[in-house]
């Protein structure tokens, strides 16, 4: 069995992403409603501090900071991805192993994590989050894309509407995608 180390900080901040299984789907979009409920679930019963988010059709990532002397980002994810499960009908093909488990076949097993290592690395991860959707070609603007940060980090006057993406809009950080 492999053995997945993470690196994991007491009230650290980590920017992570999650995949959708088939990652054709919309699923995240389509029901991103029942998403936010999920988070706002496990965030209730776990705290953690959003610092950016942004929820495309088939994954989203995410800069998460912990509260201080916790470290288990690794179960949030977990009660996320059940949460959003719990509440999608069990409509997915399965393989035998994910039958055998009794797992649902709409995530991927595991998520990519990066521990953010200082101010420049965190803004780096925060204009990643922001821009993928401009990346994937989904919007030509970041403020054009609903689910995401970008909107609260414009009204709390940290960046600004009009924002077209990092100097250098390629990609500047290892997201543990495509």
């Amino acid at each position: 069995m492999p053995d997945y180390r993470r690196h994991r900080i007491a009230g650290g901040t980590y920017f992570f992403t999650v995949n959708l299984l088939e990652r054709r789907r919309s699923l995240l979009t389509n029901h991103v409603d029942a998403l936010r409920f999920a988070v706002a679930r496990v965030k209730a019963a776990r705290p953690f501090h959003i610092d950016a988010w942004v929820v495309l059709p088939d994954h989203m990532h995410a800069v998460w900071t912990l509260p201080p002397h916790d470290v288990d980002y690794s179960a949030r994810w977990k009660d996320i991805k059940s949460a959003f499960a719990k509440a999608m009908p069990k409509r997915e093909s399965l393989s035998q192993v994910r039958r055998a488990r009794s797992e649902r076949g709409i995530w991927q097993r595991r998520f990519w994590e990066h521990t953010i290592r200082d101010d420049a690395d965190y803004a780096a991860h925060v204009d990643y989050v922001h821009f993928n959707p401009v990346k994937h070609g989904l919007v030509e603007r970041a403020v054009d894309w609903p689910y995401s940060s970008f909107h609260r980090w414009v009204a709390n006057g940290h960046i600004a509407a009009d924002w077209v993406g990092p100097a250098d809009a390629s990609d500047r950080v290892e997201s543990g995608e495509d």
